[in-house]
């Protein structure tokens, strides 16, 4: 097919530095100073304490939060707060992206990159004296302490082969010793696309590999954690999700996705798979925010959409039961080695995460960052083209009656997209607008059928599910806005040129758009078992219909469009951002581009996130000016 902007691909062509250089200029003289205007009110929100994630040790619980200064983690013991590292520390543009601790930690490893990139570095230190004990570069993720001298990492093989010369994309599993040799002791001759996880469970000693086939199909092995020649084989999901969820008295237990895909619990006993949980219709089990700890379950379910938590003895009996009085999320259960406590993150619209603790049948709050916002949260239904009902979030300040609606969604890789604190929207909240978060298929909200009804040649249903939900906020009479980013761009994007009547204004970010080469493009290649693969006839088909990039028409009357992506994306290519400009551009459609030099698709400094939203702000003021 005709690609007449492929040179767009070459991000070190002169040209294409011309493109990105020009369309900056554009969009710098559209915005004028209206961005700075409004900073201000974008720092407010977004300059709040964040906490991004924890690590609950024998000794201590660490903390990772970024705020104005950037990204910092500290430890919480004996009701004190410590500070251990700060990304300025690091170097300039530098994002920390998670920390893991040894059991009793007072050894911590964080990794971190520059500019929001995936590539970046894993440092180990001393967590009493700070002092650098050992670092590597690379893809690195999912780190598992053994000792205090050696642990477990993952290394992913993008771009070169795997050491075995399996072809990239590919995943290994490392033993390393701090400071010193390594070896490959897990992984070894798994085929390309198959990406591996650890679990690390309560019970001491033991370890869970998971091998992702997919997002919707696993295998998990386990064994004795200083023996990964032992790991064997648990449960096989086929073409199912299957997750750990722990051990109890050496007992494996797990989360599978068959059935109606909505998750139960297992326990896998002499070779013998023995249901505990059932599955629950329309509430499916969170497979990141599930766990044993001493003796019991702790599972969280959605139920449309936000979280309840529920916990079970071993033998799947229930013993409680917890929602929060407010459409909330609730991530991350995790409990603390050698102590009966469990941890967790619960977040919404109204509030950025709060670290909790469940000790003895109560919630305490271990660490906090501001108070809980006073905001108005409904829950609506609209109908899809094939009658499917399609769920969504409608947020605003309390007692407004907005003209104007930012309608976010995502709908792929069965994540969920349930209340979270979007702090670049609450300056357009505080205005007396509304923020309209949308449940669609290929999401994970409703379970692993409502996935599958979303992906490959069904994603059609993703874009219709959105439609729907932009007529149904028109019927209001709001004007709308389409918001989303990487999946979700390429959302917003097939929005824009399937119904591009129903879209006041259009923000595109970090998107995929040219789904014929796709695959051909940085981590692309993954991806196909979610959108298929472009390389087989039936599956190009359906792609070829949808794919942004080709279906951009002459005499089309597109809305005013921002398409915002960053030099530093090494996931989604950049040139899915400026080939859909310059084909909008073409037609003579309302589009800007707008391309950060200091960015990736893992994120960037706050200071840059913040100009960006300014950015993004300033464009829906400029083209649908608040009546």
């Amino acid at each position: 097919m005709d690609d007449p902007y492929i040179w767009l691909e070459n991000l070190e062509d002169p040209k294409t530095k011309k493109f990105i250089e020009e369309h900056n200029r554009k969009l710098r003289e559209f915005l004028g100073d209206l961005p700075q205007k409004l900073l201000k009110e974008v720092e407010r929100y977004f300059y709040i304490p964040y906490i991004i994630q924890y690590k609950a040790t024998e000794g201590r619980v660490y903390v990772l939060f970024r705020d104005s200064k950037g990204y910092h983690v500290v430890a919480l013991e004996d009701g004190e707060v410590r500070k251990i590292l700060s990304s300025r520390e690091l170097g300039e543009e530098i994002t920390i992206t998670g920390i893991y601790a040894n059991r009793k930690g007072d050894i911590l490893g964080l990794t971190y990159s520059r500019a929001g990139s995936d590539r970046g570095f894993l440092r180990i230190l001393d967590a009493e004296t700070l002092e650098k004990i050992d670092e590597i570069g690379g893809y690195i993720s999912n780190v598992v302490w053994i000792d205090r001298e050696r642990y477990y990492y993952v290394r992913a093989y993008r771009r070169s082969p795997a050491p075995d010369g399996v072809k990239p994309p590919a995943w290994r599993v490392f033993l390393r010793e701090v400071g010193g040799k390594e070896e490959i002791v897990f992984g070894s001759g798994l085929e390309s696309k198959k990406i591996i996880t650890f679990f690390e469970p309560w019970e001491e000693g033991k370890i869970f590999a998971v091998i992702w086939k997919g997002w919707g199909s696993t295998a998990v092995y386990s064994g004795p954690i200083e023996r990964p020649d032992r790991w064997q084989l648990t449960l096989d999901g086929g073409k199912n999700k299957v997750i750990p969820v722990g051990f109890i008295n050496g007992v494996p237990y797990l989360a599978v996705y068959d059935g109606n895909g909505f998750g139960r619990i297992v326990k896998v006993e002499n070779g013998e798979v023995k249901e505990v949980v059932k599955e629950r219709q329309n509430e499916p089990l969170e497979p990141e925010s599930v766990t044993a700890v001493s003796g019991r379950i702790y599972a969280v379910y959605l139920v449309n959409a936000s979280s309840m938590l529920r916990i079970y003895d071993k033998d799947g009996n229930l013993e409680m039961e917890h929602k929060p009085t407010i459409p909330s999320t609730i991530t991350y259960v995790r409990g603390a080695p050698g102590r009966n406590e469990v941890y967790m993150l619960e977040t919404g619209f109204h509030t950025p995460p709060i670290l909790k603790r469940l000790r003895n049948g109560s919630f305490e709050v271990v660490y906090s960052t501001t108070e809980p916002l006073d905001i108005e949260v409904n829950e609506e239904w609209c109908k899809s083209r094939d009658g499917t009902d399609i769920h969504m979030f409608i947020v605003k300040k309390r007692g407004s009656k907005p003209r104007r609606a930012i309608v976010y969604g995502y709908g792929g890789f069965a994540i969920s997209i349930t209340p979270f604190f979007l702090s670049a929207a609450m300056p357009f909240i505080d205005e007396g607008d509304a923020l309209v978060v949308s449940n669609l298929r290929g999401g994970g909200e409703y379970g692993e059928e409502w996935h599958k009804a979303g992906m490959k040649e069904n994603k059609q249903n993703v874009f219709d599910d959105f439609k729907a939900v932009l007529a149904h906020v028109r019927a209001k009479g709001w004007k709308t806005i389409g918001w989303g980013s990487s999946n979700g761009g390429l959302l917003i994007a097939a929005a824009v040129t399937q119904y591009p009547e129903l879209l006041d204004a259009a923000l595109i970010g970090y998107p995929l758009t040219d789904m014929l080469r796709f695959h051909l493009l940085y981590l692309g290649k993954l991806w196909t078992t979610e959108y298929g693969d472009p390389e087989n006839p039936e599956d190009r088909k359906y792609l070829e219909k949808y794919s942004p990039y080709h279906n951009v028409r002459p005499g089309r009357r597109y809305p005013p469009t921002l398409i915002y992506t960053g030099l530093h994306d090494d996931r989604v290519h950049p040139a899915h951002a400026l080939k859909f400009a310059a084909r909008l551009e073409e037609v003579g459609a309302p589009v800007h581009l707008r391309v950060e030099t200091k960015s990736g698709h893992s994120g960037a400094t706050p200071e840059i996130k913040a100009y960006e939203y300014a950015d993004l702000l300033a464009f829906i003021e400029k083209v649908v000016p608040k009546e």
